[in-house]
């Protein structure tokens, strides 16, 4: 049985700048990021990393 994040639609749409200024950075804002929620996962190479949103308002990224 699937879980509800294999469930859940993905449903925020990132615009990105042109990409040909290779060093450009890209602001995302957190609000969009967590979408109401307190942890959100993100997959980089084939890992799953942790982005947590304290109490305090603070980002811990965890492997």
């Amino acid at each position: 049985m699937p879980n509800q994040r294999e469930t859940e639609p993905a449903s925020t749409v990132f615009t990105f700048a042109s990409r040909s200024d290779t060093n450009s950075s890209v602001r995302i804002k957190s609000e969009d990021l967590f979408q109401q929620k307190r942890e959100i996962e993100i997959e980089h190479a084939g890992r799953i990393y942790r982005l947590k949103l304290t109490h305090s308002n603070k980002l811990i990224l965890t492997a």
